[in-house]
């Protein structure tokens, strides 16, 4: 991408979107386009269609989507499958139609088999059942992906996606039952600490492994790939590190302070019994994570303790 070339980043409020549009900053690219969910409704193909022949962006990084954690996507299903396939689909295509000349789709490790082999392979998609906690959010992007694959296939056109393991850092969601996890424990022992209890207890029995990238580095990746990378199938971007809950709980304690006693509820679902990316594609590309969990943690509850309004969602 030229510098002064024109990138449109959706979803530049978001987690995602946010540290993208701080990353194209920090390596001087001049001439972003962003538009808040007020002035342009994706789930709207009218407005969307409006905003690309208007603006025309050359460049388009895909980051808006509706997201949340287990609770979240089983109390929605039908939301989290209708607005995610509808503003992706309207982006794309509005990028297409107006001759974008790169797009980069963001999409989530769980549109992996739920059972897939460790650590999961980019070709290992839809090779068997999804997650059931999660699959309405993981249909809506493993159709995104697909499209940019159809286009390109059909069009000659120069689409990519990119799949991040769980993410957390700034700008981040704490909602006390909406959040993912990490998020959701910052919040969780940082109340605790403030109100002295002498007990918190977690969801599930703590035995899932998951990897944990943070958002900077995602962000970084993103435009490595926008520079270097051009192919159907999707890449991975992840640690390949991996840890138990149990343990990560133990880790945000530590870094938040709390000193009390953990309990676990293992009535509550634990999800997928592990997910860790095989990174070795995008390390071959020539990219690799830079932000150990340890330090991520600490920036993302620095983040927390200076977001007050974010940290009451």
């Amino acid at each position: 991408m030229d510098k002064e070339a024109k990138i449109y980043v959706a979803g530049h409020r978001g987690m995602v979107g946010s540290a993208i549009l701080r990353a194209l900053k920090k390596q001087g690219y001049q001439n972003i386009i962003t538009r808040t969910h007020k002035e342009l409704d994706l789930c709207r193909q009218q407005e969307v269609e409006d905003f690309f022949s208007e603006e025309k962006p050359e460049y388009v990084f895909l980051a808006a989507a509706k997201v949340g954690g287990i609770v979240a996507n089983q109390e929605a299903l039908a939301d989290f499958m209708y607005e995610n396939s509808v503003l992706e689909m309207n982006v794309i295509h509005g990028a297409w139609e107006n001759g974008c000349k790169k797009l980069l789709f963001l999409g989530s490790s769980c549109i992996y088999p739920r059972m897939a082999p460790q650590p999961m392979k980019e070709n290992c998609l839809l090779t068997s059942e999804l997650e059931q906690t999660n699959e309405a959010y993981a249909l809506a992007k493993i159709s995104g992906l697909k499209y940019c694959e159809y286009l390109n296939r059909q069009y000659g056109t120069d689409y990519i996606s990119a799949m991040p393991t769980n993410l957390y850092g700034p700008n981040d969601n704490y909602h006390p039952t909406h959040s993912h996890v990490l998020p959701a424990l910052i919040r969780r022992f940082h109340e605790a600490k403030e109100r002295g209890l002498p007990e918190v207890t977690c969801w599930g029995t703590g035995s899932p492994l998951r990897e944990f990238l943070y958002v900077d580095d995602l962000a970084d990746a993103c435009i490595f790939l926008m520079n270097h990378y051009s192919g159907n199938e999707t890449v991975n971007v992840g640690t390949g590190r991996e840890l138990t809950i149990r343990e990560l709980t133990k880790l945000v304690a530590e870094v938040v302070g709390y000193q009390g006693k953990i309990l676990w509820d293992e009535s509550k679902p634990d999800g997928t019994p592990r997910k860790l990316l095989d990174v070795s594609k995008l390390e071959k590309l020539g990219w690799k994570y830079s932000t150990e969990l340890e330090d991520g943690i600490q920036l993302a509850y620095e983040d927390f303790l200076h977001n007050p309004v974010r940290a009451q969602r």
